[in-house]
């Protein structure tokens, strides 16, 4: 199964619009249902040498080499240093510098040479920014001139997973095509077919997104998982600084690059909502196959605390992102929602 089986609207939608293409598409919809495969794919099909009458690129032609091997001369992809993009460093905890979380814009102002070169082959330049929303408004508005004056044989595709977060005058100069969660069967299989084991739990811990459900089911993810849902299965029993340690050195030793304190508070939120589903009597989200333990947590949880606790996740997550201190900052956490709950010997339990 290909990426566009799982979105096939979405691909026939592109394929519609293949012959009068605008100068800039936008991809949007929730994380990890494949909007940046989809991207690439369309890419590739419309630098494609001999594409196949599927209109999918061939995979055989020189464009197709060239665009596997990431250095086809009329194909830019734009996104920031963290994600494998060439955009610089940034300042971390510590002084210590690391991959910028931002598209810059110097990375804007390089395309200007791109741009204003002669394609190969007389055929189409194609930049593919991921995700847009990294860019800051001093970045968007220097990618507001290449959108405003468009040159031709150009087209800009934008995939991103929050567009109410770009400006208005770039989301109103891009045609926009929305990807959805796929259906949960369909979902199922693709990721049986990707070698996922347990593919019903990880779906659901991704909110149905299947790529997101991959990447979930990588070992340090399920390393953070499975120690985040033991902390948090403590409820008031938690030890706030000793659960701000352990899951502090699972973070420092991370060789992949793959784990994050926004990651940390992804399974917080998560939790929280289902927290919340329960004390409406309603089924758990994401943590299917904690309910019973969810179920009792929101029995004995103090809801107005529970929703201030929720409300404060929101918080929580943008911080994530600059923490100053990253222990001081899984400490209140741990202790914030400690707090949600009586104290151990209590029992008190909702009516």
């Amino acid at each position: 199964m290909n990426i566009f089986d799982l979105q096939p609207q979405a691909w026939q939608h592109l394929q519609a619009r293949r012959e009068q293409l605008p100068h800039a598409l936008l991809l949007s919809g929730p994380r990890g249902v494949g909007k940046l495969e989809v991207a690439q794919t369309f890419a590739a099909s419309l630098l494609c040498e001999h594409p196949r009458p599927d209109q999918q690129a061939c995979g055989q032609c020189p464009a197709c080499n060239w665009f596997a091997q990431g250095n086809h001369p009329d194909f830019r992809l734009v996104q920031p240093a963290a994600l494998g993009g060439e955009g610089g460093e940034e300042e971390g905890e510590g002084g210590k510098k690391k991959p910028s979380q931002q598209i810059t814009i110097e990375q804007i102002r390089e395309l200007d040479e791109f741009l204003h070169v002669g394609t190969h082959r007389q055929g189409r330049r194609i930049v593919l920014l991921h995700p847009a929303e990294a860019m800051n408004r001093s970045t968007a508005n220097s990618l507001l001139k290449g959108l405003e004056e468009p040159l031709p044989g150009t087209l800009f595709l934008l995939v991103s997973h929050e567009p109410d977060r770009l400006l208005p005058t770039i989301r109103s100069r891009c045609q926009r095509v929305d990807l959805f969660v796929p259906a949960p069967e369909q979902a199922e299989r693709w990721l049986a077919e990707q070698g996922v084991g347990d593919a019903s739990r990880w779906l659901a811990l991704a909110g149905g997104a299947p790529l997101l459900a991959v990447s979930l089911a990588a070992n340090q993810q399920a390393q953070l998982l499975e120690t985040m849902t033991k902390l948090l299965s403590q409820g008031g029993k938690l030890a706030p600084l000793d659960g701000a340690g352990v899951v502090e050195r699972l973070l420092k030793g991370d060789k992949s690059g793959t784990l994050a304190l926004r990651w940390v508070m992804e399974w917080v939120q998560k939790w929280t909502t289902d927290l919340i589903l329960s004390s409406h009597h309603l089924a758990p989200r994401f943590f299917v196959g904690e309910v019973a333990t969810i179920d009792q947590l929101a029995q004995s949880a103090d809801q107005k605390k529970l929703f201030r606790f929720n409300k404060k996740v929101y918080e929580f997550k943008v911080q994530s992102e600059h923490p100053l201190n990253a222990r001081l900052f899984l400490e209140e956490v741990m202790f914030a929602y400690q707090g949600v709950f009586p104290p151990p010997g209590g029992n008190h339990v909702r009516p």
